[in-house]
């Protein structure tokens, strides 16, 4: 380890095969707190690179607990975090509203870290228990097309690094990785981050990898599509900025996408959404994520068609039947 904080001292990059080691050390618990938290502070003074951030990623996913979904070729719906927003669970509504329209969804979550409510505060609010059991996570995509992963069961590596993350209390390069080491490889994921930077930064790190993915970004700040503003989607093919008023949809206010003070009321608003009984704007922008989700596994479809099977999923019920029966399942 002295050796590598002797280089990043002195400016340098870590190659990927240097990244994927040292984590692999703090993981097996090689390096003192002291050494870490100074590893952990290099990036917090300047950005990482492709090779490191893909480095990190390799040693995660390497010492992750495997989960073999591969042959429903599902999708995950996340968000990095760290806008500031404090949204209600928009990722998760539209995990489901996919999966009522016909798709399979790996859903890979937490608690909320930098908003009040993650999506394992929503699941468990429900009664849902988080496994690692094979055959219950095959069993839900069968009969619901939604399974959930909840992130500390299948990242145990992660725990290493957990006292000094807490001590440091700020946001760190491994909150970065959370969207990247889903241990179930999804085939296709959709993920929203907070500034253009990381919208690069995940764009070249997918481009790497085999997964079909689109990154997207509210040029006002959000890390999902928030329709307050135009946003930008970043693809396998191309990047292109989108107004809401372009794809029939208003300008959302950004007081009607707050999630609330508790994960109780965030939990509400959720419930409301897949109900159908949300507020216009909040069903909005759970139906334009979701399409955009739907175009990623469907490119030869139009983001219209996208929409309007997003729609048709939320507001025919289909959403809300899926969570129930996913509920039913997993509790």
């Amino acid at each position: 380890m002295k050796e590598i904080l002797y280089k990043l001292f002195e400016h340098q990059y870590l190659s990927r095969e240097e990244a994927r080691s040292v984590l692999q050390g703090i993981a097996e618990g090689r390096y003192n707190e002291a050494q870490t938290a100074s590893l952990i502070t290099v990036f917090l003074m300047r950005s990482i690179s492709v090779d490191e951030l893909c480095g990190f990623r390799d040693a995660l996913l390497e010492m992750r607990l495997p989960v073999d979904l591969t042959d429903y070729k599902p999708i995950d719906i996340v968000g990095t975090g760290g806008d500031g927003k404090n949204t209600f669970n928009i990722s998760t509504a539209a995990c489901f509203t996919v999966a009522g329209a016909g798709y399979n969804v790996v859903k890979h979550g937490n608690y909320g870290a930098t908003s009040v409510s993650g999506a394992s505060n929503v699941m468990e609010r429900h009664g849902v228990r988080f496994t690692t059991d094979i055959d219950r996570l095959r069993r839900s995509l069968d009969q619901c097309r939604v399974a959930y992963l909840h992130a500390p069961l299948f990242n145990p590596a992660m725990k290493a690094v957990a006292p000094v993350r807490r001590a440091l209390a700020v946001r760190t390069f491994f909150n970065m990785l959370g969207p990247l080491v889903n241990p179930a490889l999804p085939a296709y994921q959709l993920l929203g981050v907070y500034n253009l930077p990381l919208l690069r930064l995940y764009t070249y790190a997918y481009q790497e990898g085999a997964t079909r993915f689109a990154v997207v970004h509210s040029l006002d700040g959000y890390d999902e599509i928030s329709l307050t503003a135009d946003f930008k989607v970043s693809t396998c093919e191309h990047e292109k900025i989108y107004s809401p008023r372009s794809l029939g949809f208003p300008l959302c206010p950004p007081q009607e996408l707050e999630g609330g003070d508790t994960p109780e009321a965030a939990a509400r608003i959720f419930d409301r959404v897949l109900e159908g009984t949300a507020t216009e704007a909040q069903l909005n922008v759970v139906t334009v994520n979701a399409a955009f989700a739907i175009q990623v596994m469907r490119p030869e479809k139009s983001i219209e068609t996208c929409v309007a099977e997003a729609r048709e999923s939320l507001l025919g019920g289909r959403a809300r039947e899926t969570f129930k029966r996913f509920v039913e399942l997993n509790s």
